[in-house]
């Protein structure tokens, strides 16, 4: 089994059943003849975007688009301003500098909040290239953003 439909399987789950633990998930997957750590579910939740909240009053791991969007927006915003070092603008694209490892978390949060002013990100390992929509301003987008992350 690749990666990607591990991922596909993990998310499927987590809009069908409640997954309150990254080690259930890991045991549905070896139930299902998968060997997976608790590591490697991690990864895999962090590269889906899944997010981690309290619903019907248990905790459970839901998909980003299952996301109400002032929840999402909440996420945006503290990710902003405790990953983001730099907003640069470049032509039409920003680049978002984090520090390493960090890049992916705060893209998914970018894309799951439906920003109308962002077209999509490329994340790498400590940068993001966001595309501006059509019509958008780069640097206006940017000075909302660079709000956002200073909570203004």
């Amino acid at each position: 089994m690749t990666k990607t439909q591990r991922q596909r399987m993990i998310a499927d789950w987590l809009r069908e059943f409640r997954v309150g633990s990254q080690e259930e998930l890991a045991a549905r997957l070896s139930l299902a003849g998968i060997a997976a750590t608790q590591a490697t579910v991690s990864r895999d939740l962090l590269e889906l975007g899944a997010v981690k909240l309290k619903r019907d009053g248990s905790i459970r791991y839901v998909m980003p688009d299952q996301v109400e969007s002032g929840h999402a927006a909440a996420k945006l915003d503290r990710l902003l301003a405790e990953w983001v070092d730099a907003i640069i603008p470049a032509g039409n694209l920003l680049v978002l500098k984090t520090p390493p490892g960090s890049a992916n978390l705060v893209a998914n949060a970018l894309d799951a909040a439906g920003l109308e002013e962002i077209a999509g990100t490329i994340a790498g390992d400590d940068t993001i290239f966001l595309a501006v929509a059509d019509g958008a301003d780069p640097g206006l987008v940017a000075a909302l953003l660079q709000r956002r992350r200073s909570g203004a």
